[in-house]
């Protein structure tokens, strides 16, 4: 194959990779356009980003020269020129097609983290949630020492309607007093 082939391959696979994360998150979104929050992902996802030598505000950086003035989003073109700008960043010490071939290789097939992917929530939240030791003032009367719940009688004020008339509160004293 001749090498413009090559590249033009190269190019398909990443622009599919773009387009995957462009779309992210975004049900009206056509994949031609990415924001910069779907800019960072990708090259979280990817890799380009490692918090060392590219960080997210080199990434925030380069999204926003690279963008159209006033716009919210970057094209694949603009795309391309953001990747120029951090692949030399990336892979310091090789030459500028070097660098960007490495960059492209890390975004090339690949897609958004997550996709299709619902991850149960971690039992830490649950657990701190639940631990009826950390409950103050009117709650802490709803469990028993053991963090069992008391049920109804820890809710409410259960009163004693066994007397005659509804609102007498001493059944069972008459006969003590006389």
């Amino acid at each position: 194959p001749s090498p413009s082939s090559f590249s033009s391959r190269r190019m398909s696979e990443l622009e599919k990779a773009f387009r995957k994360f462009a779309v992210y998150g975004d049900t009206a979104a056509t994949g031609n356009d990415m924001t910069g929050k779907n800019f960072s992902k990708m090259l979280k996802d990817c890799g380009v980003m490692d918090g060392k030598a590219v960080t997210s505000t080199d990434v925030d950086i380069v999204f926003n020269k690279v963008k159209t003035k006033g716009a919210r989003t970057i094209n694949f073109a603009e795309f391309q020129q953001a990747m120029k700008e951090l692949c030399g960043k990336r892979f310091k010490g090789k030459s500028p097609e070097e660098a960007l071939q490495a960059v492209y290789a890390l975004m090339e097939g690949k897609e958004p983290a997550n996709v299709g992917v619902t991850k149960a929530t971690t039992a830490g939240g649950v657990d701190r949630l639940t631990d009826t030791s950390k409950y103050t003032g009117s709650h802490k009367e709803r469990f028993d020492e053991s963090g069992k719940g008391k049920g109804i009688a820890g809710r409410e004020d259960m009163t004693d309607n066994s007397g005659y008339v509804g609102a007498y509160k001493g059944s069972g004293t008459y006969d003590k007093k006389h």
